[in-house]
């Protein structure tokens, strides 16, 4: 597997990039982003959002842009905010340093299984999807909402997508998060409420998520509470 290591630090880089080639990885490690985006295809880009020739989401917009490819922001900006700028920039997980060799490893392989499972789903032929106003093609992986075209993340349409099929039963928390996300940490849990929340703002109109406190989330057609 090859990993794109976005890293300024030399010190932490150096550290990074001798972990994963200890573990199997084939490392490309690059400083800035004007590297990371002339870089060759990797299965997976470690990206660091504090690159001195960038700004870490606009570079994270862009490489989403060019790529399926899963992302893991790696970074020191432990704030909530910046978690959730990141996750609707388009990354896959978010680390924040300083963290732990093995804790990395794990996240590496839990987004590198989603990936697998998504492209193993890509190539069968699943017919389209629809619910009320909603249309979604599981094929291509276009969404479209009165016959508008839906601009939604990976994770938000594997979400929508998710929610769609089981309609109208509520998605319990924890099948959501085997389903999309691949584990159940604690920080995973904070990452669907970020992503429901983004879904809410983009359906809006006849296509509601309903809040099963303390259990999940059912999509419905037509008005009611959230």
């Amino acid at each position: 597997m090859r990993i794109l290591v976005v890293e300024d630090d030399d010190r932490v880089a150096r550290g990074l990039v001798t972990a994963l080639r200890n573990a199997s990885f084939d490392v490309t490690r690059v400083n800035s982003a004007a590297d990371a985006l002339r870089a060759p295809a990797a299965d997976i880009v470690l990206l660091d959002l504090g690159l001195p020739d960038a700004d870490g989401i606009d570079l994270l917009r862009r490489l989403r842009e060019r790529s399926e490819t899963a992302i893991i922001a790696v970074t020191a900006r432990a704030e909530e905010r910046e978690r959730v700028r990141g996750l609707r920039a388009g990354a896959d997980d978010y680390v924040v340093k300083p963290f732990g060799i093995a804790e990395l490893l794990a996240r590496i392989d839990a987004v590198l299984r989603r990936t697998r499972a998504a492209r193993s789903a890509a190539e069968r032929s699943e017919p389209p999807l629809s619910l009320g106003p909603l249309r979604m093609d599981l094929n291509s992986r276009e969404a479209e909402l009165d016959g508008v075209p839906l601009s939604l993340t990976r994770k938000e349409f594997d979400l929508l997508a998710l929610l769609a099929q089981r309609a109208p039963a509520v998605v319990g928390r924890d099948v959501i998060l085997d389903q999309v996300w691949g584990v159940g940490w604690e920080a995973s849990s904070r990452t669907l409420d970020t992503h429901i929340a983004a879904l809410r703002g983009k359906l809006g109109g006849d296509l509601r998520i309903h809040t099963a406190r303390g259990v999940g989330y059912r999509l419905h057609v037509g008005a009611g509470p959230e």
